[in-house]
């Protein structure tokens, strides 16, 4: 009987330890703290000024989709196994996506632009960080588009589609925010498509 309750009192003890460990330890990868990813960085202060703005002028439906996005995005960069986005392009053109410029890159922007072909996927060891979305003239009943970039948090998992009726490109989850040329991100967004094909761009790293 003392050597039951000795054992039960171990495994009790150690089934504590694992519950504290999943508590109070914050997720990581490879030892990294997702505290210190600039990804969550950004989202908790959207997040938090977005949150304040509600609190200082109320509720709209515009603060509150915001809100619940960003809350989106956190929950994906707490719950990702991968340190990286993956973008899948499942339209039938090849789509441009956004990766870290390579080490010897004189340019001056954060990252570059890359092509990532029809049926393809970028590798879990490539960081597809979003989608060029080139400018869209006037429409009837809606205003022209400048160019501008999807940007995803690591941890995404975006596919590309295209919407059967209209023709145009969809995706599966929503960016953390659009991004245009002169933001602070500083991400190269050309002006056109041609711009961007005229820059000479190379493939993404395909997963096989």
């Amino acid at each position: 009987m003392k050597l039951f309750k000795n054992t039960l009192v171990k495994i009790t003890l150690v089934c504590l330890l694992l519950l504290a460990n999943l508590m109070f330890t914050q997720p990581s990868w490879a030892g990294k703290k997702i505290s210190d990813d600039p990804d969550y960085v950004e989202v908790t202060k959207l997040l938090e000024s977005a949150l304040q703005d509600k609190q200082t002028q109320g509720s709209t439906s515009e603060l509150d989709q915001a809100i619940a996005n960003l809350k989106f995005q956190k929950y994906i960069l707490e719950n990702s196994k991968e340190p990286v986005g993956i973008c899948r392009n499942e339209t039938d053109k090849t789509l441009l996506v956004y990766g870290k410029k390579p080490k010897k890159s004189s340019s001056t922007y954060s990252n570059q632009l890359y092509l990532l072909p029809s049926g393809a996927e970028t590798d879990d060891d490539w960081d597809c960080q979003g989608v060029y979305l080139p400018e869209k003239a006037a429409a009837e009943g809606q205003e022209a588009a400048p160019a501008q970039a999807f940007k995803i948090v690591h941890g995404t998992r975006l596919v590309a589609t295209t919407n059967p009726e209209t023709g145009e490109t969809e995706f599966n989850l929503p960016p953390l925010k659009l991004i245009q040329s002169g933001d602070k991100d500083n991400w190269f967004i050309p002006e056109n498509l041609q711009a961007a094909l005229d820059a000479g761009l190379t493939t993404a790293t395909i997963d096989d």
